[in-house]
């Protein structure tokens, strides 16, 4: 039997405004991030690379964001960075070992699913493999957003999850492997408690979902 592919509610695929945008910057700040804003993914592309040290060890999250902007190019390809991903290989890896591979990286890069204007920082997962390294498991957390995940409240990001990320997730694995997905864990960070552990990089344009 086919499944069904969820809904999508085209209302977070927007661009919030400048004004919501340095809201959720403010609050984030208060909230133990280090916050920059950016023009362009292009823009946010050289931050990272600038920002991501040469000599620890780098593990990029699944993310769409930092595909469609280049970022998982330049860190698990380009051999600048020490990643985490290009030196374990290619070797099929079951599912415990996927999970595994990235919990203790010295950094995460990644992205998020929703960032609200009172700074809250929400990612969902289907296996959960890039919270461990987001919540504590990495020492720096970067995390590369477009400004369409910025919402009001928590209320209203956890609905972005279900009803726009979830949704467009499932529809790019149908297309690429004629796979689905699912939300099994959400992540919700409240507040940093280690200085400059947390990075946030809010793009102007939408990239990602």
């Amino acid at each position: 039997m086919t499944q069904q592919a969820p809904p999508i509610d085209p209302g977070f695929a927007e661009p919030v405004s400048g004004t919501q945008l340095e809201r959720a910057a403010k609050a984030l700040r208060h909230n133990g991030y280090l916050v920059h804003i950016v023009d362009t993914a292009a823009a946010a592309r050289r931050f990272v690379r600038d920002l991501v040290p040469r000599n620890e060890d780098v593990f990029t999250a699944s993310s769409e964001t930092l595909r469609l902007s280049g970022i998982t190019a330049d860190i698990d390809e380009s051999c600048e960075f020490r990643s985490v991903r290009r030196q374990a290989g290619d070797k099929p890896r079951d599912v415990d070992e996927q999970i595994r591979l990235g919990a203790l990286p010295d950094v995460v890069v990644g992205s998020l699913h929703a960032v609200t204007e009172d700074g809250y920082l929400v990612a969902g997962s289907a296996s959960g493999s890039q919270l461990a390294p987001y919540a504590s498991g990495a020492r720096r957390a970067i995390w590369v957003v477009g400004a369409q995940k910025v919402v009001p409240d928590l209320e209203t990001a956890l609905r972005r999850v279900r009803t726009y990320s979830l949704p467009k997730e499932w529809r790019r694995l149908n297309d690429l492997a004629g796979q689905t997905s699912f939300i099994g864990k959400i992540l919700i960070l409240e507040r940093e408690a280690l200085p400059e552990r947390g990075t946030v990089v809010l793009v102007r344009e939408a990239i990602g979902f």
